[in-house]
């Protein structure tokens, strides 16, 4: 096996082993029968304004999508547009990213897209994604510190939480010193990445219509959190958690869907671990894990495959005119 192929499989296969253990590790901490009875008394109404929210975000990010494209002199239509962004994340379960890959080659057959420029505006869109959430981070860090730092230094030295904190800036100086300085070729991608980067999040502002973009971007992570909040609601042991443990279980659980396909098995166990730091039992922990990631991922699961199933036809009978805009 060529060593390209080797890291394919790598790729595809280590994200799934690693769900299955997760998945077996919620488990142990909580019986399946228990887990059955956690879904049995769950309200249904909050799980049903979660997911609706969670359909916003996934519309409003298909609707963002087309600022991105019209520059380019491409005008996307919101029905492929939409039906592209909810089979890329279904097909994300199968293989990590290649929904982002599919989604771009959706809109090359459909909307006559070159594949590179709508891949080019797939990336763009995640460094503002990324923009936003250390942006939630920070306000986080912000607003619950004493809360965070206490937590530590209960089990922690302070003295040694400090110096290690120390030690991180210095070596954070140190690496952008020699990332700066140095003609290494790692030094030059890190830099060219950095720029790019940089370039990336920047042309936002240069956009026609960039204010339209960073209210849909605000809105699709305000949809994030909003219906992380109230799918809180559906059981009685997490209604009334504090805000602070939302916004940590949020962050935590964002992470998550990188580790595995979609987040399976890890989506629960990162919930736990936030929920844990608030001393929040473990069974509603995971449990509410499980009731926020099935009620998503189903709505992926039907979204995303009658996506599948209706481009074809509604590109046959709606065909594309492929004039540029002007």
């Amino acid at each position: 096996m060529s060593s390209s192929k080797a890291k394919t499989v790598l790729k595809v296969t280590l994200p799934l082993l690693l769900g299955v253990v997760l998945i077996w590790y919620s488990l142990s901490q909580i019986s399946f029968s228990e887990l059955v009875q956690y879904f049995k008394k769950a309200d249904y109404t909050w799980i049903s304004v979660g997911v609706f929210l969670g359909l916003l975000s996934h519309l409003s990010r298909a609707y963002r999508w087309k600022f991105m494209i019209e520059p380019m002199g491409y005008k996307l239509r919101f029905a492929n547009s939409s039906m592209a962004v909810l089979a890329a994340y279904l097909i994300n379960y199968t293989i990590p990213r290649a929904g982002e890959v599919s989604r771009a080659t959706i809109v090359a057959n459909y909307e006559g897209v070159p594949f590179e420029k709508g891949f080019g505006t797939i990336v763009a869109e995640r460094l503002a994604d990324m923009v936003i959430m250390l942006g939630i981070i920070l306000v986080t860090l912000l607003l619950e510190f004493e809360y965070i730092y206490q937590f530590f230094a209960e089990r922690f030295d302070p003295i040694k939480i400090i110096i290690g904190l120390l030690v991180l800036v210095l070596l954070g100086v140190v690496f952008l010193y020699f990332i700066n300085k140095s003609n290494h070729k790692i030094a030059v991608k890190i830099r060219t990445f950095v720029k790019g980067l940089f370039e990336g999040v920047t042309s936002i502002f240069r956009m026609k219509k960039k204010w339209a973009f960073i209210f849909h971007t605000l809105f699709i992570w305000a949809m994030y959190l909003l219906m992380f909040y109230v799918t809180s609601f559906t059981l009685v042991e997490t209604s009334g958690i504090p805000f602070a443990a939302i916004l940590i279980g949020f962050i935590s659980a964002s992470f998550s869907i990188a580790a595995t396909n979609g987040g399976i098995g890890s989506y629960p166990v990162a919930v736990f671990a936030a929920f844990s730091i608030f001393g929040i039992a473990k069974e509603p922990s995971i449990a509410f894990g499980w009731i926020m990631w099935s009620s998503q991922t189903l709505l992926i699961v039907i979204a995303g495959g009658l996506s599948l199933l209706v481009l074809p036809i509604y590109n046959k009978m709606y065909p594309k005119q492929r004039d540029k805009v002007s």
